[in-house]
């Protein structure tokens, strides 16, 4: 993560906690008021409007703070991921301390390439042929 999300994510704490504190001040002051005065009962008065805006408002901050530091999303369909690794290779998949993404495995395509092709039944025939027509001269 970004200083600039850490901070911004930090912020929403912040703000997260201070709701969190005035609602329970809110609550344990209605309690104290409601013993105090028992002909004026109380019952279940709700948060200020400003402790649940603030609430809302500090969930979103955290979670703006969380979306700046994820990482890119990469592509649902395979072959457009596959194509940047061909194009780009390693270079295409730095993160932001230019170092290269712990997932990153290479060329998909790099086992298919490095396996030997299909065997030509034929051919190794013809140089089996020449090559004990080939040696049948010599011992002769």
């Amino acid at each position: 993560m970004t200083w600039v999300s850490r901070s911004v994510t930090l912020a929403g704490l912040i703000l997260l906690a201070h709701s969190c504190y005035s609602a329970q001040e809110h609550v344990a002051l209605s309690s104290a008021f409601a013993t105090h005065a028992l002909s004026q009962q109380h019952p279940g008065s709700s948060l200020p409007i400003d402790v649940c805006i603030e609430t809302v408002v500090a969930t979103l901050v955290i979670c703006l703070g969380l979306v700046l530091g994820s990482q890119k999303l990469r592509p649902i369909q395979w072959h457009v991921w596959a194509g940047k690794v061909e194009r780009e290779g390693a270079a295409g998949f730095l993160d932001g301390s230019g170092e290269v993404d712990k997932d990153y495995r290479g060329s998909p395509f790099g086992a298919l390439e490095s396996r030997p092709g299909f065997v030509d039944i034929r051919k190794q025939r013809r140089e089996f042929a020449e090559w004990a027509k080939g040696s049948n001269k010599g011992s002769v």
